[in-house]
């Protein structure tokens, strides 16, 4: 048997990297990210696990995400290894034996046609009811087998990202501030 590469993958990190998910890719020896990084410190943080290849995802918009390819095709543990976002815009997957991607939070492991189809999920804030998770590819003499690592995040302790959640609203059909009066000026 032959040595034995260990690969973290993760992906929709959305500018959020969790303490969990260091400790699920602490060890690997390289680390992809499929992309919806979010922030460059997010990459930096991972660099300081592994080194570390990462794909622009389609919310990877500012200045700092223009180096970050759109794919990319890297041979790790003899294994080659092709990165995307979003997976319904591969054009071809030939002569790769993984095809890694992210995009739509949902976890995938499923090998297919000779290829492994490996989408880790989301890292990120949590979408729905998907879980959180990461990836992990052990290549073994170029053969590649895929495990999903679902992250224990607390609900309140997850930060949100985006705008401020609003008051709730009531039986009234909503808030307003003291004083005023639906209907009447």
């Amino acid at each position: 048997m032959g040595v034995t590469f260990l690969v973290g993958v993760i992906s929709d990190t959305h500018g959020l990297l969790r303490p969990e998910a260091i400790a699920a890719l602490r060890g690997v020896k390289h680390i992809l990210h499929a992309g919806d990084v979010g922030a460059p410190e997010v990459l930096d943080g991972l660099r300081a696990l592994a080194p570390v290849t990462a794909v622009r995802g389609n919310n990877d918009r500012d200045a700092w995400a223009a180096a970050l390819p759109e794919t990319a095709l890297v041979e790790l543990g003899g294994a080659r290894i092709l990165v995307i976002h979003d997976v319904r815009e591969l054009r071809d997957a030939r002569g790769a034996a993984v095809v890694v991607a992210g995009h739509s939070h949902v976890p995938r492991n499923e090998a297919r046609g000779g290829v492994l189809w490996f989408n880790p999920g989301s890292a990120g804030p949590r979408r729905f009811k998907l879980p959180i998770a990461v990836g992990l590819l052990t290549v073994t003499d170029g053969g590649v087998t895929g495990a999903i690592r679902l992250l224990s995040v607390a609900a309140s302790a997850a930060p949100r990202s985006g705008p401020p959640r609003r008051a709730a609203r009531g039986a009234a059909g909503g808030t307003r501030p003291a004083g005023s009066r639906r209907g009447r000026p």
